[in-house]
C-alpha cells in the first residue's frame, strides 16, 4: 500500500476482482449493444443473467442481506447480481444517475463485507459514457 492509501484506508480489490469485473462490464456492454436504453430494470436484470451464463460467469440474482443497525437485525434487502460470490451489480435504467444511486451501492458493499460493485444504468445511448460506475467498499 502507498502512504495515501495507508492513510484513507484503501486497498485496491485485486486482480481476480478486477478480472470479474471487466467480464461482467463485457457482458453488460453485450447486452446494451442488443437492446439499447428504454427497456424496465427487470428486462436488463434477465438478459445480464442470460448473458453472464453464455459466458460461464457465476452469479446468483437477487441475493438476499440482511440490514443490521447497531448489531441488531432491522431488515432484509435483496441485491440485483452477485457475481462470482463477491461482485455486486446494481442495475438502473434511469434518466441519469444520482449520487443516491452510488450511495445505495455503498450501503450495499459495507452491509455484505465486500469490496467492490458496479452500478449499471441501461438507459444510455452508450454504455461507455456514463453508463458504468465501478465502486470500492473503502471501509
Amino acid at each position: 500500500m502507498t502512504e495515501v492509501d495507508e492513510i484513507i484506508g484503501f486497498e485496491e480489490p485485486g486482480d481476480d476482482l478486477d478480472r470479474l469485473d471487466y467480464a461482467t462490464i463485457g457482458a453488460a456492454l453485450a447486452v446494451h449493444s442488443e437492446l439499447g436504453p428504454g427497456h424496465p430494470e427487470s428486462a436488463y436484470e434477465e438478459a445480464l443473467a442470460f448473458e453472464l451464463e453464455l459466458r460461464g460467469l457465476p452469479f446468483s440474482r437477487q441475493e438476499p442481506y440482511n440490514i443490521v443497525y447497531k448489531g441488531r437485525h432491522v431488515g432484509r434487502g435483496r441485491l440485483d447480481i452477485v457475481v462470482g460470490g463477491v461482485l455486486i451489480v446494481e442495475i438502473k435504467a434511469v434518466e441519469s444517475l444520482a449520487s443516491v444511486h452510488a450511495a445505495q451501492v455503498v450501503s450495499y458493499l459495507k452491509a455484505t463485507h465486500r469490496r467492490l460493485g458496479i452500478l449499471l444504468n441501461f438507459n444510455v445511448k452508450q454504455l461507455k459514457a456514463g453508463g458504468v460506475k465501478r465502486i470500492a467498499n473503502t471501509r
